[in-house]
């Protein structure tokens, strides 16, 4: 039996987003990160059971027991009147799952799917219960055959990629900026730990994907396309470069403000990276 627990905000059995084929998606709870343009800011935080949001839900589908919120999800309409009220935005809304727990999950929809994508929040901040979920799978003859994929911001240290490679078969990072200062501006931290892992991930034929998520006017890709493209290009041929376009839907605070990209300002990076030769590029489908 394996009781390691983790902090769960969500999980969608069926996703066509959240990597190759049809995939089981869960999202840990909890970020490293403070991203302005953070679509699921209600992930970032762990709730410290301060009671708080207790007698602002307007369902009573939060009580205290034995000091931990504990919340009622038939109760619950997910007005998110909690999270609105919590000084770290943080949600109660979450669910506890041992491995075992989440195997057993995992076997229920594994006939429809072709594999598991964990992600967040970020998915690597709870590492061990990772490491123990992608074993469990990779040692179970009914779920082998599922492809275990990390969803992150590529934060994790070099010696967790290391722990983590033989029981997961390719993440996907986000390299928000280039230059380090506007990276600080865009998440509140550096992303030199972030390139580090990419070129990991990618010298260990680990790396499924790269994301570059367009902001008009706040992300720095075509000011630095050239080290951006020879970074990309020492990255190998395999590697998926996925370009997302920033909106305003569901953003909270001062990127509610932002522009969101148009069609032209996703494809205009696009052939910038492909005039250096990134040919293997994936744009949003609308603008395909």
């Amino acid at each position: 039996m394996n009781s390691r627990c983790v902090s769960i905000n969500k999980i969608l059995p069926f996703s066509c987003v959240d990597g190759p084929g049809n995939r089981l998606a869960i999202f840990l709870q909890g970020c490293n990160l403070r991203c302005k343009n953070c679509h699921n800011p209600y992930t970032m935080g762990i709730c410290d059971n301060c009671g708080d949001c207790i007698p602002t839900c307007p369902q009573q589908a939060l009580s205290l027991q034995n000091g931990i919120i504990h919340w009622n999800n038939t109760s619950c309409e997910q007005c998110d009147t909690c999270i609105q009220q919590c000084p770290s935005q943080s949600s109660p809304m979450t669910l506890t799952y041992t491995v075992d727990e989440l195997i057993i999950i995992t076997r229920k929809y594994a006939a429809f799917i072709n594999g598991i994508t964990v992600s967040g929040g970020e998915s690597t901040l709870q590492l061990p219960f990772l490491i123990d979920y992608f074993k469990a799978i990779k040692q179970a003859p009914d779920l082998k055959h599922l492809t275990c994929l990390v969803d992150s911001n590529g934060t994790l240290s070099l010696n967790g990629w290391q722990k983590i490679a033989p029981y997961m078969d390719g993440a996907m990072i986000d390299l928000k900026s280039w230059n380090e200062d506007t990276h600080i501006y865009l998440t509140g931290r550096g992303n030199q730990r972030i390139k580090e892992s990419i070129k990991w991930l990618a010298n260990n034929k680990l790396l499924t994907e790269l994301r570059l998520l367009y902001i008009p006017e706040k992300t720095d890709y075509l000011e630095n396309i050239e080290l951006l493209s020879q970074f990309i290009n020492s990255l190998g041929e395999s590697v998926l470069i996925r370009i997302n376009a920033f909106h305003q839907h569901g953003v909270y605070g001062v990127a509610s403000n932002w522009r969101s990209a148009c069609k032209e300002e996703v494809i205009t990076l696009k052939n910038e990276l492909e005039r250096r030769n990134i040919n293997l590029i994936k744009i949003p489908n609308i603008y395909s």
